[in-house]
């Protein structure tokens, strides 16, 4: 009756894991020779390692990320200028710690956006918010939250994610609202958070993009400095796995 109700109050009191690990206990006769300190390190540590995959589901449902990516799956076998001791300085994420941005250009199918994703879900394991979306999307979004009165709120909220990844970066020219947009989205984001920014486009054409060169000067100044750069190349990764 005690047990039952212990178990009970245990899940009453949102500690599912610790309720599991002692249902688990009362069915193992081995664990009942360990002593009251080791089954209660046991019950916490379970608990523990509950809550942390919880907070990580919670964190890649909302990354929205395009592809089921993780660092350990990353291709170094071909030449693509990929370099295995870069990415592993990416991967502890000291960089979104110290609010840098990240820039992969590469052609198509080369992985820029496998590899951010993967980066995205590195981040989300180690506890930070993380938004993974196309450029073209994220300017419709900003289009419809400035007639929906929605726009102030839509902004705060990107500003408040720790990583945010945006895919197909240069695909078309900025319009005039829409290179606003990004620099309030850049300023917003400005040595406080971290930016991913995956493109098709070489660096140097980027300030064409925008158009505006008040506007360019302003919004490449805070994206490109203290940004880590990764320049891949070669044939598309599709390709090459299929031979």
């Amino acid at each position: 009756m005690l047990t039952q109700q212990t178990l009970q109050q245990l899940t009453q009191l949102k500690l599912s894991g610790m309720a599991e690990a002692f249902e688990q206990q009362l069915n193992q006769p081995d664990t009942h020779d360990l002593s009251f300190e080791q089954r209660l390190a046991l019950l916490v540590e379970r608990e523990l390692t509950c809550r942390d995959n919880r907070r990580l589901q919670r964190l890649l449902k909302a990354a929205r990320l395009k592809q089921s990516a993780c660092v350990e799956d990353i291709d170094y076998r071909h030449a693509r200028g990929l370099q295995r001791n870069q990415m592993a300085s990416l991967v502890s994420c000291q960089w979104v710690r110290q609010h840098q941005n990240l820039i992969f250009v590469g052609p198509t199918g080369c992985g820029k956006s496998y590899l951010a994703c993967a980066l995205g879900h590195q981040a989300c394991r180690q506890g930070f918010s993380t938004l993974y979306i196309r450029v073209n999307r994220l300017f419709e979004q900003l289009h419809i939250a400035h007639g929906d009165g929605s726009y102030v709120k839509h902004l705060a909220r990107l500003a408040k994610t720790e990583l945010l990844i945006l895919d197909d970066w240069g695909l078309q020219k900025l319009t005039r609202t829409q290179a606003n947009d990004l620099l309030e989205l850049i300023e917003d984001r400005h040595a406080t958070r971290s930016t991913v920014i995956t493109s098709q486009l070489p660096m140097e054409n980027w300030y064409n993009t925008i158009g505006d060169p008040t506007l360019a000067d302003a919004i490449l100044d805070r994206l490109l400095h203290n940004a880590h750069k990764i320049i891949l190349k070669g044939e598309s990764m599709r390709k090459v796995k299929k031979t």
